[in-house]
């Protein structure tokens, strides 16, 4: 067994199982990394470890980053965070704004969750665009969504998913609260 399998990384099972989540067969991958297959089935079976710069081709393929083989397999999977645990974060440009993470420790997310609560303003600033998906869900009062010229009034319980790629600006109008969901993919 190789160092880095005696080190607790099991830095070879890592590779597997993501290999598998996403349903990449040994020659996928040594096809986008160069490697041959043999060299990632003995990076998979700790029998080899890999320079850093092995790793790092392979996690770029599989879109992790390197800290993902690294980390403790015990890790907790799962973030609670308690209403009264909420710290507020800077994410709107509106001056009566006030954004919660949801999510802030859990290592390894895919999206980030916010509590948005506002009156009156831009919420994102200038109009703009990210790469991955979005979602708002509105709770409480309503919101106008803008996508170029195109612009959505959003109310409670309306919600809207679109590819964040898309120039795009949220804004509430009146000066009653309005509460939001915001979760931002990647």
């Amino acid at each position: 067994m190789s160092e880095v399998g005696m080190n607790g990384y099991n830095i070879g099972a890592k590779i597997r199982k993501l290999r598998h989540s996403k349903n990449f067969t040994l020659q996928m991958v040594a096809k986008e990394t160069g490697f041959s297959p043999a060299l990632i089935s003995q990076i998979e079976n700790n029998n080899v470890s890999p320079p850093i710069v092995t790793l790092a081709r392979i996690a770029r393929f599989l879109d992790v980053k390197m800290a993902y083989f690294f980390e403790d397999e015990h890790e907790r999977r799962f973030e609670l965070i308690r209403t009264n645990q909420r710290r507020p974060v800077h994410l709107e440009e509106a001056v009566d704004a006030r954004s919660y993470a949801l999510s802030p420790q859990k290592q390894r997310k895919k999206m980030e969750a916010f509590i948005v609560s506002a009156t009156g303003g831009h919420l994102d600033g200038a109009p703009h665009n990210h790469e991955g998906d979005e979602f708002i869900f509105i709770i409480k009062g309503s919101a106008e969504l803008a996508f170029g010229e195109r612009t959505v009034l959003l109310e409670a319980g309306d919600s809207i998913y679109f590819d964040a790629t898309l120039n795009h600006r949220l804004a509430v109008k009146n000066q009653d609260e309005t509460i939001l969901l915001k979760v931002v993919g990647r």
